[in-house]
């Protein structure tokens, strides 16, 4: 693969380039960084006046689905619907979660699915079960996870919701530098709720789910984190204004402590389940515009250092179910782009440089993965975005077998345009 985007605007934090200038990969390595007048004639050139060079966008939260439920989004040998999801959003690198059916508490599970993805354009990394079957009562064999190439213990779709085994497993985190990344949720204060508690969800009739049932657990975890020195506790989609407080306290206080935020929880409140039902029902659920200004202001302070999708596919059987019994999730990686751009950077929360960072630089820091680095002799991992282009989300066009989005029909601005990995590029269609 021979490409020359000439006149592009690179920008790439760990490097410190914020520029316009041209990028030239050869074989999917990186040639030069600068201004070129004589290229091969098997060199394809690109325009690139309106179009952004960034390295390699990572999601580090989705549901691939795979193994057990292979409906919803597949991993078989060739590229993924997930992994195409993946690509068609600009992200060249995604960590999917262990909920799956066997769950990935065992290294056997975990070494099939890496094997599985081999050879995409997106690199497909792994997270393990904290407890065995994910059932919050025995922890798994870290070590062996680890060495099968885990990056982190989660129980994601579940929270570890016993404070010994929360303790369990940050102290492995303390040895051997695996984060532990909590889906924070307190079952005795949710119950059987299905959205925010709040006017909503008396307005339709159904249970709520109120703020404490994720800041009581954060609350707890940040109280272990304290007693572990050098464990990396992460705090999964956020959703909760006071979840934000609690985080900037503990990070003033010294602790090693990180979280991530959704699109969906800094774009939409409750309000939008009224209008589209079950695609707007995930866990933790929409909450309201006051929620939505400080998770805003903990991006903007850096509180909030990730960006992530939480990208759960389900069918549209699952999802045409009523409110109560259809399933909780959205897919997110076709449109976080666009979103995070359009509701971040356009409005002026954090600027393109740190939206860059916090969707490729730092989960790629938290998961102790290589850096990227745009400069001659580096492997192109890149993320190329057309930033001004305006357009509407149509699911329709997603490479994700689901269409289970409460964002189709909104306008955005910033379309991915493509992504160069592992020697391949993969163009967006959205």
């Amino acid at each position: 693969m021979n490409l020359l985007f000439k006149n592009i605007t690179l920008i790439s934090p760990s490097d410190n380039i914020n520029g316009v200038t041209d990028v030239y990969i050869r074989n999917g390595v990186i040639e030069s960084t600068s201004v070129q007048n004589n290229v091969p004639d098997d060199v394809e050139i690109v325009e690139g006046n309106s179009l952004l060079c960034a390295p390699g966008f990572f999601d580090m939260h989705v549901h691939f689905r795979y193994p057990g439920q292979t409906e919803k989004e597949d991993l078989p040998e060739s590229i993924s619907s997930g992994a195409e999801s993946a690509a068609n959003g600009g992200f060249t690198g995604v960590l999917c979660m262990p909920n799956t059916k066997p769950p990935v508490d065992n290294a056997e599970v975990l070494k099939d699915i890496l094997n599985k993805s081999d050879g995409n354009i997106v690199d497909v990394y792994a997270s393990a079960c904290v407890s065995k079957n994910r059932e919050g009562m025995v922890s798994s064999d870290y070590f062996e996870l680890q060495r099968a190439g885990a990056l982190a213990l989660t129980d994601d779709g579940s929270p570890v919701y016993s404070e010994a085994l929360m303790r369990t497993a940050l102290g492995f985190s303390s040895k051997s530098g695996l984060p532990v990344l909590q889906h924070a949720e307190d079952y005795k204060a949710g119950g059987s709720g299905v959205i925010h508690k709040g006017k909503v969800s008396e307005n339709l009739g159904v249970a709520g789910i109120p703020h404490e049932s994720e800041t009581e657990i954060v609350s707890r975890d940040l109280k272990i984190t304290a007693d572990i020195k050098g464990a990396l506790y992460h705090l999964q989609h956020i959703s909760c204004g006071g979840s934000v407080d609690l985080i900037r306290k503990a990070k003033a206080d010294g602790l090693s402590v990180t979280a991530e935020v959704c699109p969906h929880h800094f774009v939409l409140t409750d309000t939008a389940v009224e209008k589209e039902g079950s695609n707007a029902k995930m866990n933790p659920p929409l909450r309201t515009e006051s929620d939505i200004k400080n998770i805003l202001d903990g991006l903007r302070d850096n509180i909030i250092e990730i960006i992530c999708t939480d990208h759960a596919p389900h069918t549209a059987k699952e999802k045409s179910a009523d409110l109560k019994t259809a399933p909780f999730g959205i897919i997110g990686l076709e449109t976080c782009a666009g979103l995070s751009f359009t509701y971040l950077v356009k409005t002026g929360v954090i600027s393109l440089s740190e939206f860059i960072r916090k969707i490729s630089v730092n989960p790629r820091k938290l998961l102790n993965l290589p850096e990227i680095r745009i400069r001659k002799g580096e492997k192109a991992n890149l993320t190329i975005l057309n930033i001004n282009k305006e357009w509407t989300v149509d699911s329709s066009k997603f490479k994700s077998k689901s269409r289970n989005t409460p964002f189709n029909g909104f306008k955005l601005i910033c379309k991915p345009f493509a992504v160069i990995n592992n020697n391949q590029i993969f163009y967006s269609i959205l």
